[in-house]
Parts: structure tokens; C-alpha cells; sequence
């Protein structure tokens, strides 16, 4: 039987190792991908260190995941071998339950996470239910496709969802890997927009993203700057750190919404008043199911919007990922494995 390489967590906490594994073969309603691309996500952390429930070892993780179809399982229909796909954090719904039926797959109360309750994309091969499969357009490359299914696809549902119009004042807290989306896509979105980060360093970048305006949040007041500015409709918060969500929350204007997607276990503090005043609310945000992958992933393509990443091979799995988790990485990193 061919073999595959595959770079597992054997241990919680220990270094991935790389090991080969027989390349398997796909059951009913399942497909085998040849993965090309993977990114790293700081929510790999979960599989690495033994953070999510129920947990099994050993466990490929990654769910940031471009590649196309090597084979097809029994009974399924519409989808071709040869076929590029992407498959992100949705790793696949039941269809049954009540938020399923109701068309909300995010919702899904056996809700499967792709490298959480099965092998991810840190491998050569891997099999994927095709609940999970999002048709990857032309136009993209793996490696540029891969990060637009979990920081593309978490930063451009929120703003689209957030009811925000063309024009609205929107402000983006962080510039790493999510943030640096969120005003790429905000800025084509028709927003005037604010990005908001720590050193005058991101300002150019911020810029060239298409922010208007950009705040360094260590040297002014950006919730005052804010409310000078008439008060932001919308403000995505990509970095997670509890404390600068919190001071940021007064700069919203009435009716405005803080969505929130960069996650801490830290608590958010807001007052009732500040809530109540102005009718301004705070919401999260996750990612989202296939078709809300190939909607970001269409509208990259049709705008231009792409991630900027730092690429390793597989074979150094371990370095691509310290990298990552370090927070020095600009700003997607992004695992190269098939050709």
C-alpha cells in the first residue's frame, strides 16, 4: 500500500512528529484530498496542548486546508476527482438537528471540527466528509487559498453580517493575521476605515490595506479618537486580548456593534450603561460553513484581497509552527506540501 507523511501530535505538548502513514481510502459519503497548502492557526494550540474536550491521540491538526480531490468515496455525487477544493474550521454538520434544519450549520449541536474530531491538513492526504468541502475558484493559489478559510472567511463574514453599510465609519483592532484581512475586506466593503494598532511601525502597512486612518493605540486614546470622528458603526477585534477590546468599546457610536473574533478566556469588561447608552452591543463571531468559504473566496479573487504569508515545507512542521505562535510571523503561515 502507498504511504504518506503526516505530522502528528503524539503527545500533548511534545514537538510534531513526522511519520509515515498508510494513504487511506475514503468511505461513504467522505472523499481522500491531496493536500497542497495548510496554514497554521494559533487555534492549532487547542490539538497541540490538549486544550479541547474529548480529545484523541495521536491527531493530525490543521484546518486551514487547500487541495484538490484524489478520490471519492461511495454515494458521492457532485464533486470530481482532480477537483480544487478548500476545507476549513466547518468540518462538517449533521443535518439533522434543529439548527440544521433551521439553515444554521454554524449552529450544528454535532458540529465536526476539522482537525479536532479528525485528521487535519498537516499531511500529504487526508479524508474529509463532504459537508465539509468548499469549491476553491480559479485565480488562487493553495497557499494563498488556505489562510482565506479560517481568518478570511471568520473577518469578512463578520463584517458582512455586522449591518454596516458602504460609508459606515469601521474600525479594525489588530494588524497580525486576521486583522490584516479585516481591513482589506472592510475597505473593499465601502467602509471608511480605521485600523488600529500598537507602534507607529503599521501605520504604512495599514495604508497600503486600504485604512484610512490608522491609530496607534500606545500613543493616543483610540476610543477618544474615535468619537471624534462621529463614533464607529462597527469594530472587529481581531486581536485577542481582553483589556484593549474593553477600552476600545466607547468608541462606538450609537447603534454601533463590536463584533468580535480574536478569542482570549479573558472577560470582556463593559458596563450595562455603556451598553444602554447609545443601544450599542457587543457579538461574536465565528467562521462559518463551505459556502461562506466560497463566498470569501470569490470575493478575493473578484477585489483583489490576499493574505500575506511566510511559507515552510512540511518537513520543518516544527519551526513553521513556533514561528507562528511567536506572533512575529507576517502574517499567515502557511505549510507547503503537495505540488
Amino acid at each position: 500500500m502507498k504511504k504518506m507523511i503526516v505530522a502528528q501530535v503524539t503527545k500533548p505538548g511534545e514537538p510534531f512528529e513526522l511519520v509515515e502513514r498508510d494513504i487511506p481510502e475514503p468511505g461513504p459519503g467522505t472523499v481522500r484530498v491531496r493536500v497542497l497548502a495548510c496554514g497554521l492557526c494559533y487555534s492549532d494550540r487547542y490539538v497541540k496542548n490538549n486544550l479541547w474536550p474529548g480529545l484523541q491521540y495521536p491527531r493530525v491538526p490543521g484546518h486551514e486546508i487547500a487541495g484538490v480531490i484524489d478520490e471519492l468515496g461511495p454515494n458521492v455525487e457532485d464533486w470530481e476527482k482532480g477537483q480544487r477544493i478548500g476545507i476549513g474550521w466547518h468540518g462538517g454538520n449533521c443535518n439533522r438537528c434543529l439548527p440544521c434544519r433551521s439553515g444554521d450549520l454554524t449552529n450544528c449541536v454535532r458540529l465536526k471540527i476539522t482537525g479536532i474530531h479528525y485528521d487535519g491538513g498537516y499531511e500529504e492526504y487526508m479524508i474529509a466528509p463532504v459537508e465539509a468541502l468548499a469549491a476553491m475558484p480559479s485565480g488562487l493559489t493553495p497557499e494563498e487559498a488556505a489562510p482565506l478559510l479560517c481568518a478570511g472567511i471568520t473577518t469578512f463574514n463578520a463584517l458582512r453580517h455586522s449591518g454596516a453599510v458602504p460609508g459606515d465609519l469601521v474600525a479594525v483592532q489588530g494588524m497580525g493575521g486576521l486583522g490584516h484581512l479585516g481591513v482589506q475586506f472592510a475597505n473593499q466593503f465601502g467602509y471608511a476605515v480605521v485600523a488600529i494598532g500598537r507602534g507607529p511601525e503599521n501605520a504604512p502597512l495599514a495604508t497600503k490595506l486600504g485604512a484610512s486612518r490608522y491609530l496607534d493605540s500606545q500613543a493616543v486614546n483610540a476610543a477618544e479618537e474615535l468619537t471624534k470622528m462621529g463614533g464607529a458603526r462597527v469594530i472587529l477585534t481581531t486581536a485577542p486580548n481582553a483589556k484593549s477590546i474593553s477600552a476600545l468599546f466607547n468608541g462606538l457610536g450609537k447603534n454601533g456593534t463590536m463584533m468580535v473574533v480574536g478569542t482570549t478566556p479573558e472577560p470582556i469588561e463593559v458596563s450595562p450603561i455603556q451598553l444602554v447608552q447609545g443601544r450599542r452591543s457587543i457579538q461574536g463571531w465565528p467562521s462559518g460553513p463551505p459556502k461562506d468559504s466560497e463566498d470569501t473566496m470569490k470575493f478575493a479573487v473578484l477585489k483583489g484581497v490576499r493574505p500575506m504569508i511566510e511559507k515552510f515545507p512540511l518537513a520543518k512542521v516544527n519551526e513553521a509552527y513556533e514561528r507562528m505562535v511567536s506572533g512575529k510571523a507576517e502574517f499567515r503561515v502557511v505549510l507547503t506540501i503537495g505540488s
